[in-house]
């Protein structure tokens, strides 16, 4: 027979055991996203080496596979694993808050800064700005409806045309979000190695500095080529 005082406990487990399995879903459909973010990175920077070498890359992607596999397939696979995992993400991140929420029920008078980082308290902030930035990204260089060029496969072009120094709000607003991102990678990237790699408090540190460094890289590659194109170093 459980006896009351048992009783919390033996529900407490599977609240327990189900958050740490939404944290997982976190801390892998966040590592999705990451390594989509250092791919886009990576293929942005070629516009450094000139139009047609990002033209012909952004063509690539939607040719390869062919004849085998129908045009954009690639692409496709890409954002429907995307999709996935930021739908994932975000409802893992919704569950977890909530609990927090119920389990501290009343609010603490005061919160010593120590206890949470400025890159965590920014999180839930930072996620609807990334959200946001990406429904604008999607209709400005993928649809290219908001893009004041706007031509199919033009990417250098577009890409020229959107940063334009007339367009400095763009340019602000991009920015902003990349910044953003930067703070949420790096805290998520922060969570997600604990999670996942069970870490000690020997190792706290070590996690702490590959987590900036990752976001420092994100947010200087993914920065330099609006500025590049505000200043002339491209165009």
């Amino acid at each position: 027979m459980v006896t009351v005082a048992e009783r919390p406990v033996a529900r407490a487990r599977p609240v327990r055991s189900t958050s740490i399995k939404l944290k997982i879903v976190m801390a892998v459909s966040g590592a999705i996203m990451l390594l989509y973010l250092v791919a886009h990175m990576i293929g942005n920077l070629k516009i450094f080496l000139g139009a047609d070498a990002i033209d012909t890359y952004a063509a690539w992607l939607r040719t390869v596979g062919e004849p085998a596999l129908p045009a954009e397939t690639l692409l496709w696979i890409v954002r429907l694993g995307l999709t996935v995992s930021v739908v994932a993400h975000i409802v893992s991140a919704a569950i977890l808050a909530r609990r927090a929420r119920r389990a501290r029920p009343v609010r603490y008078a005061y919160r010593p800064p120590v206890q949470a980082s400025y890159a965590a308290r920014t999180m839930r902030w930072g996620g609807v700005i990334i959200l946001l930035f990406v429904i604008y990204h999607l209709l400005d260089l993928t649809t290219g409806t908001l893009n004041p060029n706007g031509v199919p496969g033009a990417v250098y072009g577009n890409v020229v045309a959107d940063f334009a120094p007339q367009r400095w709000y763009v340019t602000v607003f991009y920015a902003l979000a990349v910044i953003a991102m930067g703070f949420h990678v790096r805290h998520g990237l922060w969570s997600g190695l604990q999670t996942l790699g069970r870490s000690s408090a020997a190792t706290q540190n070590v996690l702490k500095g590959v987590a900036m460094g990752v976001a420092i890289v994100l947010v200087a590659g993914f920065l330099s080529v609006p500025f590049a194109v505000m200043t002339g170093l491209v165009g």
